[in-house]
């Protein structure tokens, strides 16, 4: 099985891609103007914002940018098309044999484009007897495209791919939160020689669901001995089906020409000033890397929470990894609310205090879960003896403990590790509450006291 993508994000730029229309639509035709609509006369203006996103992600996919680019018209006759052609990218994309690392393997990039949104068919009314209504807004929203080479060996690898994609472009350029149904995606599928296109389908598990359908079909096809058709088919979403829609075109269907409209853009300089951010799955392979943790949990710990990702990191650079590790993946995880909320120097210092303290063992491990739950919740921090003076709590226990056993001051006078039996009893009484060194001390200095 050979799968290959063609997705389609909406860049989030405040303008459409070649006039001044907002982004944000509303009612139905209230986001559109001679441009979008094609009318004689009007001219497109290229969005550099949508271009610059462009460039940002072609970089990121490791792409060959060329040093000019130009815009082409691809013609076809369509309802929700109102210019009947779409203005896109065609001999010079503005990126071309790129790759995506993902789960151990090399996905190929063909290319990267950018292009504008057709608008958006709507029919309603009963079966039979439906009315196709046009909602323009969409007309002139900035798409980039990228189009894979057929890597992908089924529908389940295709969507954790498209999936891992989103992550990273979401903090790239600040792709929409909302969910998988922010990409459309065309998909090629090949169980033999012959391949079929899925065309626009919404959301992350509608493609998986086709892809899966027509698996299955193409499959069966073949084992009766028949020929897989080259078509283009669609998802029907209610009965998860895919279904015949055309013939499939073939690049010169569409009768690309030059944009005579829009100049050719010189990429270079746009190229050299790009600085890329470090993506969170790139993130979480550094972190796996210089904190020796395995992927998995350097990804979760990553995509759960930025600043657990800087507490990992501020942790790792003075304490061992093995023993941070299940303070992240434990107590801090669970608080990953409040770190986001109260997170700063101190408390990432505060917090490698009292870590620093159990690895020493200074402390045991039940006192440092005691003493991080109280950082956490709110609380201050129990102050150790030596750092805060006597409790008088503790104080008043020891000294009710000695009284009830008097005894216990002739025998540390003969053995000193005659203490030891009235600190177990203190550890007792005080829950944890109290650090062992705060213990130890509060006892001997009572002990000596009474000598």
């Amino acid at each position: 099985m050979k799968i290959g993508l063609e997705m389609h994000f909406q860049l989030p730029t405040r303008s459409k891609l070649f006039c001044s229309c907002p982004t944000s639509g509303g009612e139905p035709n209230s986001s559109i103007c001679p441009t979008c609509l094609g009318f004689p006369g009007s001219r497109p203006r290229l969005n550099r914002r949508a271009l610059e996103m462009g460039v940002s992600i072609a970089r990121f996919l490791d792409c060959e940018i060329p040093a000019t680019t130009w815009f082409s018209r691809k013609t076809y006759f369509y309802p929700d098309l109102p210019k009947n052609f779409q203005i896109t990218q065609y001999d010079t994309p503005i990126g071309e044999r790129g790759t995506f690392e993902f789960q151990g393997k090399t996905v190929r990039i063909t290319r990267v484009h950018l292009e504008e949104d057709p608008g958006r068919i709507k029919r309603v009314g009963k079966s039979g007897e439906e009315v196709s209504l046009i909602d323009y807004n969409r007309s002139g929203i900035p798409l980039v495209e990228i189009v894979t080479e057929p890597d992908l060996r089924s529908p389940a690898e295709a969507r954790d791919f498209v999936t891992d994609l989103l992550i990273e472009l979401r903090h790239l350029v600040n792709l929409s939160e909302g969910g998988d149904q922010t990409v459309r995606v065309d998909s090629n599928i090949s169980i033999g020689k012959e391949r079929v296109e899925i065309k626009n389908i919404l959301g992350l598990k509608n493609m998986e669901r086709g892809l899966k359908f027509e698996a299955i079909r193409q499959t069966r096809l073949l084992k009766a001995g028949k020929k897989v058709v080259r078509e283009t088919r669609r998802f029907d979403e209610e009965r998860k089906v895919t279904v015949s829609a055309r013939k499939k075109e073939l690049e010169e269907d569409y009768g690309y020409i030059g944009e005579p409209d829009l100049g050719v853009f010189n990429l270079e300089t746009m190229v050299r000033g790009t600085e890329l951010p470090e993506t969170p799955l790139r993130r979480a392979e550094r972190i796996s890397r210089e904190c020796s943790v395995p992927g998995t949990m350097a990804r979760q710990i990553v995509l759960t929470s930025h600043t657990l990702a800087d507490l990992m990191e501020h942790l790792c650079s003075s304490l061992p990894p093995e023993s941070v590790v299940p303070w992240i993946s434990g107590i801090l995880s669970s608080h990953a609310t409040m770190l986001e909320e109260r997170y700063d120097d101190a408390l990432a210092d505060e917090i490698a205090s009292i870590i620093g303290k159990v690895i020493d063992g200074r402390i045991t491990d039940l006192e440092g879960r005691r003493k991080m739950e109280t950082l956490l919740s709110g609380g201050e921090e129990i102050k150790e003896g030596g750092e805060g003076g006597p409790q008088p709590e503790l104080e008043g226990i020891v000294m009710d403990l000695v009284e009830s056993t008097p005894s216990i001051v002739d025998d540390y006078r003969e053995n000193e590790k005659a203490a030891n039996h009235l600190i177990g009893q203190v550890m007792r009484a005080t829950g944890g509450r109290f650090s062992s060194g705060d213990v130890v001390d509060a006892v001997k200095r009572e002990l000596r006291r009474r000598l």
